[in-house]
């Protein structure tokens, strides 16, 4: 009799082992309680496991029916005996850094892929009897792919599975990377160039996915963002280390080789560390449930975009189909928006964008802060490669050098905002790397004399543009991964990066447009000349070309910044 009479300071105490659990819960209750727990499981599907822990004690503990915005700490009883740092992992401490090492390969890659064939393309060029005229698309078919199908690949990633896309991604990525070199001919050259970034547009937003799901709220997902978001600036300085070492005492192709063996090493520790999804009980409709339509459309209108705005500097914009090209690009942009809000508000069928997430303002303007942020930073350092390359006459190796603060302040500003993501406000930490930006434009667009030691204003200049580009990327990948559902986490990081790198690829066009300006205006060279940089070394018209640009740079970095103090105001701590 006494098994059931219950003690009344039982009733407020909470049970802290299985045995206990099963005497204090009803039989109904019980049910319940697995039924919820069935319910967390179903979010292991795309690699989110809420713990990786052996003791089914510990497991009880674990309130199972915490939703995605809650608060961690009330996730936890009073009497749970579980450390709360150590359940802020999803897993074991070893495998959750191996995981977001493994992640930040995809966005490392990439940049790294970008930047050490721009050092080597001019042997390339030589190799294969490239005009230097078309030796940019060796550079702009990975860009325009990878720009093109992040949109699809993301929605693809989150209907299929991410693991499974980001796998088969990193291999595809492996595996033409590796046939690159082998290629004879200028324009099989640039298919595989542009097989590479379509294999980079898969595995890029779903690792961004991966993170989101995998990591609830808290230190842990700080660090991982953090960490994921240094990918892209280290890989640019390495990718100038690789480019120029490696380009300079060995055969260039070792170049892509290298390149190729860190995508198998990518690939081979994704299948080990990414969590295996539950299997499926429902047979997969990839038919129905991605919008083939909507994403053969915004491809085709981002693919004209950006191949009209990479060609404009080089055949010239006055050529008629160059505008024409643009508008057509708007064009099915706008069919592209319409298409998607029939089918969120008049169907059931599934957009492959929800429109309506950008009624939110803060969303939409931190679209428009990573589009202004990427546009700066990305043709700062474009440009200050051509002041120290083409201007200053400095060959590879030299132009590294003066690169490698990047790298370091890159590593220690890893550690910092990954730490004041859960103290300072984001609207400060916005502010702030749309300043540093700014600044670090601004250092190379004052007429500082050329002759000035490069301690005095290229070496805060990198240190600032690192510090700006940590602080930003990560908030707002942290912003975009918090405010999506779970089943939208690649799509927000697909059209979070695809904004970056439209953002880029116009503030690249126009700057190059005001660079060749300036310079024609200054002197009586052919515009030929001024896009190649042929005799721009000591030529003052040369880097007053870019110094107008770096203007425009600075410029646009302001924009950025006025957008994040006004429309992030009263944001919190994206990092709680």
């Amino acid at each position: 009799m006494s098994n059931h009479i219950k003690d009344p300071v039982d009733e407020h105490r909470q049970p802290t082992t299985q045995e206990e659990v099963a005497q204090l819960e009803p039989a109904e209750d019980r049910k319940k309680s697995d039924a919820s727990s069935s319910s967390v499981q179903n979010d292991i599907e795309d690699g989110y496991h809420p713990q990786d822990s052996n003791s089914k004690e510990a497991h009880s503990q674990i309130e199972p029916s915490r939703q995605d915005g809650d608060d961690p700490e009330k996730a936890y009883t009073d009497g749970s005996a579980l450390e709360r740092t150590a359940s802020s992992l999803p897993m074991s401490k070893a495998r959750s850094i191996a995981l977001v090492i493994t992640l930040t390969g995809a966005a490392f890659l990439n940049t790294m892929s970008n930047q050490a064939v721009v050092i080597i393309l001019p042997t390339i060029g030589r190799d294969l009897d490239i005009p230097a005229a078309r030796q940019q698309w060796i550079v702009s078919a990975y860009s325009l792919t990878f720009g093109c199908f992040l949109l699809l690949w993301g929605r693809i990633a989150d209907v299929c599975g991410k693991r499974m896309v980001f796998i088969w991604g990193s291999a595809f990525v492996c595996l033409t990377t590796l046939v690159c070199p082998f290629i004879p001919s200028e324009i099989g050259f640039d298919v595989f160039r542009g097989l590479q970034g379509l294999g980079a547009a898969a595995n890029v937003p779903t690792a961004i996915g991966i993170l989101g799901v995998t990591f609830p709220p808290g230190k842990a997902k700080n660090y991982a963002f953090a960490t994921y978001s240094s990918g892209a600036p280290l890989g640019s300085v390495i990718g100038n280390i690789l480019g120029g070492v490696v380009g300079q005492y060995a055969s260039w192709r070792w170049v892509l080789w290298i390149l190729a063996i860190l995508a198998a090493m990518v690939t081979v520790a994704g299948q080990f560390v990414i969590p295996a999804p539950k299997p499926r009980t429902e047979p997969m409709d990839l038919r129905n449930s991605v919008d083939w339509a909507g994403g053969a459309t915004i491809t085709v209108s981002i693919l004209v975009l950006l191949f009209a705005l990479t060609e404009g500097n080089v055949v010239g914009w006055s050529t008629p189909w160059i505008p024409v090209l643009i508008v057509l690009s708007f064009v099915l942009l706008a069919a592209f928006v319409l298409w998607q809000m029939h089918l969120e508000k008049k169907t059931s069928r599934r957009p492959l964008m929800k429109i309506s997430m950008f009624k939110d303002p803060k969303i939409s303007a931190a679209m428009v802060a990573m589009l202004t942020f990427f546009s700066a930073f990305s043709c700062y350092l474009v440009f200050a490669t051509y002041y120290y390359q083409e201007f200053q006459g400095l060959n590879a190796i030299q132009t590294t050098l003066r690169f490698l603060p990047t790298g370091v302040v890159g590593i220690i500003a890893i550690f910092i905002v990954s730490q004041i993501l859960s103290r300072v406000k984001v609207h400060y930490i916005l502010m702030w790397g749309m300043l540093c930006c700014a600044v670090a434009c601004l250092l190379f667009a004052v007429p500082i004399p050329p002759h000035t030691t490069y301690w005095a204003f290229g070496f805060p200049a990198m240190c600032l543009s690192v510090l700006g580009a940590d602080a930003i990327f990560p908030s707002l990948l942290l912003f975009i991964a918090q405010s999506l559902p779970k089943e939208d986490q690649a799509l927000g990081g697909a059209t979070i990066n695809c904004v970056g790198q439209v953002g880029r690829a116009i503030g690249l066009a126009i700057c190059t447009a005001i660079q060749v300006a300036v310079q024609e205006s200054k002197e009586s060279s052919s515009s030929a000349d001024a896009v190649t940089g042929e005799g721009s070394v000591g030529n003052h018209a040369y880097l007053s070309g870019l110094r107008a640009a770096l203007w425009f740079n600075f410029g646009t970095a302001m924009a950025g910044f006025v957008v994040v103090a006004f429309y992030f105001r009263g944001t919190g701590k994206v990092g709680k």
